[in-house]
């Protein structure tokens, strides 16, 4: 299914006063507002990026051929329930560029220009999901996917991006969406080889405990008075200790994201440590 708002009714009146009027009921979604989303985790942009990868996808492979957005724009766009929607399809358009040769298939755009190759049927090859692809990666992807990503997806998330901003053989929105989907078990076993690469310092494992106190504030942060964060595995925890001076500790929680990375609470020090069964707390013992 198309990632569109959801139409729930639509009333047609053709009157005197009002002729040829169209009325519709639609979901209710939230303005998109870059500077805000950029003040997020990384983890709910992700959710963003993942939900307009299967927009692309849908509008590259719609049973009305190939659609183009010709104004992408981050106002043509809502959230709704985390994921991003288009609300605007009156500059959709099917048409494939006509072409007698391939220098009749550039596209332009201000920080780069493309070439596409001249099909035999005389058209311009995937011109369409391209523009799609490429507008989504300037207004988008550049911004929402590096930014505070997780140390040890950035290599990954690097090749994904520049695929996408370079429009190689691989740049279209099947690969994207082949490498971004969080249930594809090629990209979790990427992510979790990625993490087993990283040295961390020793940490010693104190099973069903929890420390209370000991916070300090980071960002992002799933929680406004101390440090709470989302990772993979273990070795990602520990990464990410390592990273702050200030942390000492961390305590893994039963709780999981919608991805289903782990919440970790990280502490300025391990001094009152009490029993919990539902958490375990690693504690750094070199530095």
């Amino acid at each position: 299914a198309c990632d569109c708002f959801q139409l729930y009714g639509y009333c047609y009146q053709d009157s005197n006063d009002i002729p040829d009027t169209l009325t519709t009921i639609t979901e209710l979604g939230s303005p998109l507002e870059m500077i805000q989303l950029l003040q997020t985790s990384w983890e709910d942009r992700f959710r963003i990026c993942l939900s307009l990868v299967r927009l692309l996808h849908y509008l590259a492979h719609s049973p009305l051929g190939s659609v183009t957005l010709l104004d992408f724009r981050p106002r043509q766009f809502v959230i709704v329930d985390g994921e991003l929607k288009v609300t605007d399809l009156d500059d959709a358009s099917i048409e494939e560029s006509s072409c007698t040769s391939n220098s009749d298939c550039f596209m332009e755009f201000p920080a780069r220009n493309f070439t596409l190759p001249c099909s035999v049927e005389g058209r311009c090859q995937s011109m369409n999901e391209k523009r799609n692809l490429y507008n989504a990666y300037r207004f988008f992807f550049t911004y929402l996917l590096p930014h505070s990503a997780p140390s040890s997806l950035r290599p990954l998330l690097d090749k994904i991006v520049n695929a996408t901003g370079n429009h190689n053989k691989h740049g279209n929105a099947k690969y994207f969406l082949f490498y971004l989907s969080v249930e594809n078990k090629q990209f979790t076993e990427a992510f979790k080889t990625i993490a087993l690469l990283w040295l961390f310092a020793e940490y010693r494992r104190v099973p069903e405990a929890f420390i209370p106190d000991e916070n300090y504030r980071c960002w992002p942060s799933y929680h406004h008075k101390g440090c709470l964060l989302s990772v993979f595995d273990i070795n990602e925890a520990i990464d990410i200790c390592d990273s702050y001076s200030q942390c000492k500790a961390f305590v893994l929680t039963n709780q999981t994201t919608w991805t289903g990375r782990q919440l970790v609470f990280f502490k300025m020090a391990s001094n009152h440590i009490v029993p919990d069964p539902d958490k375990i707390t690693y504690v750094k013992v070199t530095d």
